[in-house]
């Protein structure tokens, strides 16, 4: 085991205390509760073994937090990683994207029906193809553009135009393929309808609401949060974020996000089974409107290098990882292999020896790279 000093917090082991000039109360607090892994129905030997077994085979952990019934039962940095640390969350940005699309469809902004050209007449091809014409919202939430090979647009390039001149030999709808760039579409479609970007439009309504801090999100050379990637988080952010989808987007009392959007977004909108997956079968069970269908009746977001926000609703938790490794199913593997059948019904009798020994286990973490 790779041992080392590395940020710590597991509240049971120690005292939790909230406090605030204001006298906010807990309900109202922008952190999330804590609790005791036994509290909450899991062994802490089984976080035991699933930190080990994380720290053993995925070349490079650098953090997680269980979250069970809405408080955090264990929560981990590889050092030199730590709590108040933002982490890039490559493709995992793009589930924050289509929450966008969402609240904006629910303003009355867009439909998704709407076809991508009404955003942007004066960036289309001269002469668009039918295939082009017929590509709606809906399509770029799905990954089912039909474009094939994908648009890369680079630094010298307008974003759009570059997106719109690609080739869409297949009927939109009709064929997954993963495409970032068509996230970038709906960031800018986003920005077109509201006047800002998705950073600014979200910052009012979900992350203000949640307590995400000053998050930053990188921009296109038009000025165009980056939609597919480039959002940088604190690993309790991403928590909280798939917390509030486990609550049908509901936070402190009041409804950020339609639970009617949520269901149809972590749903599987379209059939993923036929695409290239290395023989990853999490990566095989349908596509949502930008989340992927996971077994054992899960969905995630995730992105490149093993950043994971897995939520779990049948057990009501939430797994957040984030990590630098290139085998993403063997790391989401050990939560299925170590954490889903530990989630016990009913809470369990504290154990204090293998409380202790979660501690030790924590706080001495280390990443490679």
């Amino acid at each position: 085991m790779r041992f080392s000093f590395a940020l710590i917090s597991l509240l049971g082991f120690g005292q939790f205390m909230l406090e605030s000039s204001s006298g906010q109360d807990l309900e109202q607090a922008t952190t999330l509760p804590r609790a005791t892994p036994e509290s909450q129905g899991i062994a802490s030997t089984a976080i035991i073994n699933f930190a080990k077994a994380a720290d053993e085979s995925v070349d490079s952990m650098h953090s997680f937090m269980i979250v069970r019934h809405g408080n955090v039962v264990a929560e981990a940095w590889w050092s030199p990683e730590a709590a108040e640390k933002p982490h890039v969350l490559w493709s995992l940005s793009k589930s924050f994207t289509s929450t966008a699309v969402g609240l904006a469809v629910e303003d009355g902004l867009l439909d998704i029906d709407d076809p991508v050209l009404k955003f942007f007449p004066d960036d289309a091809p001269q002469d668009p193809s039918d295939h082009l014409k017929a590509m709606r919202v809906r399509d770029l939430l799905t990954m089912t553009t039909g474009q094939e090979p994908l648009p890369r647009p680079t630094e010298n390039d307008h974003w759009v135009k570059t997106f719109l001149a690609a080739p869409v030999p297949h009927q939109p709808g009709t064929k997954f393929l993963y495409n970032t760039p068509a996230t970038y579409m709906q960031s800018a479609i986003v920005q077109k309808v509201t006047g800002e970007t998705v950073l600014d439009y979200l910052t009012p309504r979900l992350f203000e609401p949640l307590g995400i801090e000053k998050p930053t999100w990188d921009q296109s050379p038009q000025g165009v949060s980056l939609g597919g990637y480039g959002l940088y988080l604190k690993t309790e952010d991403i928590a909280k974020f798939g917390q509030l989808y486990l609550q049908n987007g509901q936070w402190n009392g009041k409804q950020l996000i339609p639970a009617d959007w949520i269901r149809l977004a972590t749903s599987k909108q379209t059939e993923n089974a036929d695409a290239p997956s290395g023989g990853s079968p999490d990566w095989r069970q349908g596509y949502g409107f930008q989340f992927w269908r996971c077994r054992h009746g899960v969905y995630r977001g995730d992105g490149k290098d093993g950043q994971f926000c897995v939520v779990m609703p049948e057990q009501d938790t939430v797994v957040v990882m984030t990590a630098n490794t290139r085998d993403l199913q063997k790391q989401l593997g050990l939560v299925w292999e170590h954490l889903l059948p530990a989630l016990d019904q009913n809470a369990l009798p504290e154990n204090e020896t293998a409380k202790a020994e979660l501690t030790t286990v924590l706080s001495n973490l280390k990443a490679t790279r």
